[in-house]
């Protein structure tokens, strides 16, 4: 059973320490085996407020989301080929970063669409995030991210066997979670081997509730045949 993952990074940093945090839960869930994983990153992407137009609850089409062209469509479309997603975001101010917020606003459209609503219902979910200190906001993000997933129909998964937060993965990105900089080293939630274990313990919780629904779905499908 072949299970596509997308990751998508709300940092605008590229490369920065959210993208490697999210990269090492999609690596995990790739080791699961038979998962294909793709990530986006929202750094220097044209993501716009959603303007609660109205357009999607009327005049989607086939590949058409929303009424504002952006770079959300790349988005869209990956997330409608996905079987599960990754959501990664640095916290700010104790929530999610502007970029991500835009993004989760704008899957409005997956929600109301006339073509589209409902389009991620059973997909399942994952909530990471990383602060610059220990106590910077890491579960009100989280929090954030699993209420949208909730929202969205879709179903939030946590780390079982490895620690973390109750809400998914979460990693600091100074020295111990102090606040201590190390002008040496940029990527130093690489050295958060308790929130490492937390975003490799959600990659590989994400594929095996997946692959249940999955085929859960391919049983029910075949008994109404």
């Amino acid at each position: 059973m072949q299970i596509e993952v997308l990751g998508i990074s709300g940092s605008p940093v590229e490369g920065g320490n959210t993208e490697a945090f999210l990269r090492e839960g999609l690596k995990a869930a790739e080791a699961e085996g038979s998962v294909k994983t793709k990530l986006i990153s929202l750094a220097g992407k044209d993501i716009r407020d959603c303007r609660h137009c109205n357009w999607c609850l009327r005049k989607q089409e086939e590949n058409k989301f929303c009424a504002q062209q952006d770079g959300m469509q790349e988005i869209y479309e990956a997330i409608v080929e996905a079987d599960a997603v990754l959501f990664a975001s640095p916290a700010y101010i104790g929530r999610l970063s502007g970029y991500m917020a835009c993004t989760i606003d704008r899957l409005r459209a997956f929600v109301y669409g006339n073509q589209y609503g409902g389009k991620l219902k059973d997909k399942v979910g994952g909530a990471l995030a990383v602060a610059w200190g220990r106590n910077s906001g890491l579960e009100t993000t989280l929090l954030s991210l699993v209420s949208a997933m909730f929202i969205l129909g879709m179903v939030p998964v946590i780390p079982l066997e490895s620690p973390g937060s109750p809400f998914g993965a979460a990693g600091v990105s100074s020295e111990g979670g102090t606040g201590r900089f190390n002008r040496d080293d940029k990527l130093l939630v690489l050295k958060d081997e308790y929130g490492l274990a937390g975003a490799r313990g959600l990659g590989k919780r994400l594929v095996e509730v997946t692959r249940l629904l999955k085929a859960g779905g391919d049983v029910l499908s075949a008994r109404i045949r």
